[in-house]
């Protein structure tokens, strides 16, 4: 006969294999009695699983929905498809990139070492189309992530955009996915200084056991703070422009962070960038209100360019 430790987990695993169970299968399944059964069940309760029982001679259990996520059985295949599929979702642009790879994280530090081994053979096995982006390697996500979730410092080998590489020591605060990248926004303990880093060119060094506490993040907001920092870091053009819309309207319309100053109810400044300012220009013709450019000389002639392409476009279709 199983232990009760034992007995309640192959319990859990019998009440999420199907919807219903009666008394007596339990019982058989477990080779105890209906009324020790009864026992187990409610310990299950009292650790927070919701069971369910029907009354009556062919009364039987079944594991309900709670008001909270208790914790749930996987058994090996089920753990590599979870983690596989976690891996695949954070890196997909779906919507749920963090929520999904702080699952895997939680996951990987518990899979037994054979898993992790499987869970790797299906990801080196697995190709994508190529994108022009660079591949993500999800092991240093993962380990980042696990970084930021034990709030342990990390140290890693990282490549700058120029070529350099370089050591850092950092506190790491939190990841940001914005669109196919990843940022990991961290203190570094040797610049004293908030900096940012892609994890595509990040190489984590072992755990370094250290702890730290959470530091204020700049902004309050750290999707705010990294995406600021790192579309002006980009900006190879830069301009102002006044818009005729109220500054609310504008930022509503506009998806990244940008410096936007009121001048009135109906109109104000906003001052933005881009590395082609023929894409910007593209790009504001599409908020679909008036401008006018005060400061950039790029940006006018993309807009001068972009009015003689549609111009041309419509060819003599409204002429008389």
């Amino acid at each position: 006969m199983l232990d009760t430790s034992v007995r309640l987990l192959e319990l859990l695993s019998l009440l999420q294999l199907k919807r219903d169970w009666t008394s007596s299968e339990l019982a058989d399944r477990l080779d105890v009695s209906t009324r020790t059964v009864r026992a187990d069940i409610g310990r299950l309760r009292s650790i927070g699983y919701p069971v369910d029982a029907r009354p009556g001679v062919a009364g039987g259990y079944r594991l309900a929905a709670g008001t909270a996520m208790p914790p749930l059985l996987l058994d090996d295949d089920e753990a590599v498809a979870v983690a596989v599929g976690l891996g695949a979702v954070a890196t997909r642009g779906l919507g749920v990139e963090e929520t999904s790879l702080t699952a895997l994280a939680k996951l990987e530090q518990v899979l037994p070492s054979r898993l992790r081994r499987r869970v790797e053979a299906v990801r080196e096995a697995t190709s994508v189309v190529p994108r022009a982006e660079p591949p993500l390697d999800l092991s240093v996500l993962g380990a980042v992530a696990a970084a930021v979730r034990g709030r342990e410092r990390l140290r890693f080998g990282y490549t700058k955009s120029g070529g350099g590489e370089g050591a850092r020591n950092t506190e790491p605060q939190r990841l940001v996915s914005w669109g196919p990248l990843w940022y990991l926004l961290a203190w570094d303990l040797d610049r004293d200084d908030w900096r940012i880093f892609r994890v595509d060119r990040m190489v984590p060094h072992a755990p370094t056991g250290a702890r730290f506490r959470p530091r204020v993040i700049p902004e309050g907001s750290a999707v705010d703070y990294v995406i600021g920092r790192v579309s002006r870091a980009a900006w190879k053009y830069r301009a102002r422009v006044l818009v005729h819309a109220p500054a609310a309207e504008v930022a509503a319309k506009i998806p990244i962070p940008v410096d936007i100053e009121m001048v009135d109810e109906s109109t104000c400044h906003v001052e933005l960038g881009s590395h082609d300012p023929d894409r910007l220009a593209l790009w504001m013709a599409q908020l679909d209100v008036d401008i006018e450019v005060i400061d950039g000389d790029e940006l006018a002639a993309a807009f001068d360019r972009l009015a003689t392409r549609l111009h041309r476009a419509a060819g003599g279709a409204f002429t008389t």
